[in-house]
C-alpha cells in the first residue's frame, strides 16, 4: 500500500477572533478561505490562506475556554512564512510593533500575534 501525505493546515487557538483576523490580514496578507461555526455557538473555525499555496492556517475560537490565555510553552513550535521582500516586511512589522525576536546573522526574525504565537519570517528561496 502506497500513501502520499500532504500538508493541509496548522491550528492556533485564539482568544479574540476578530482581533486575530485583523492581525493576520494586516501583518501577513492572509485572507479567510472558509469558516465553520457550531450550531450552538460553542466554537468558530476560520481557515486563512495566502492565495499562492494550498496550505491553510486554522484559527479556532472556543466560547467556553474559561481561561484568559493559552499556554504556549517556549514558542519553539511555530509557523514560518516566507516573503519575497524582507526589508519591506520587516519595516511593516516594525511599524506594527509585533517583532519579538530577530536573528540578523541568520537573516530571519519572528513576529508575535495577539495571542502570543510566534511566526518566523524567512526570505523566499
Amino acid at each position: 500500500m502506497d500513501m502520499n501525505f500532504q500538508f493541509a493546515h496548522y491550528n492556533y487557538n485564539v482568544m479574540d477572533l476578530k482581533r486575530s483576523l485583523k492581525f493576520y490580514q494586516e501583518a501577513l496578507g492572509l485572507i479567510e478561505a472558509r469558516r465553520k461555526e457550531a450550531g450552538d455557538g460553542s466554537f468558530i473555525l476560520v481557515y486563512l490562506e495566502d492565495g499562492a499555496t494550498g496550505f491553510q492556517l486554522e484559527l479556532t475560537w472556543l466560547r467556553d475556554w474559561g481561561k484568559d490565555r493559552y499556554e504556549l510553552g517556549d514558542n519553539e513550535v511555530h509557523l514560518a512564512m516566507a516573503v519575497d521582500n524582507m526589508e519591506e516586511a520587516h519595516q511593516k512589522h516594525e511599524e506594527m510593533g509585533c517583532i519579538c525576536y530577530e536573528n540578523p546573522g541568520m537573516g530571519i526574525y519572528f513576529i508575535q500575534d495577539p495571542d502570543g504565537y510566534w511566526i518566523e519570517i524567512v526570505p523566499a528561496k
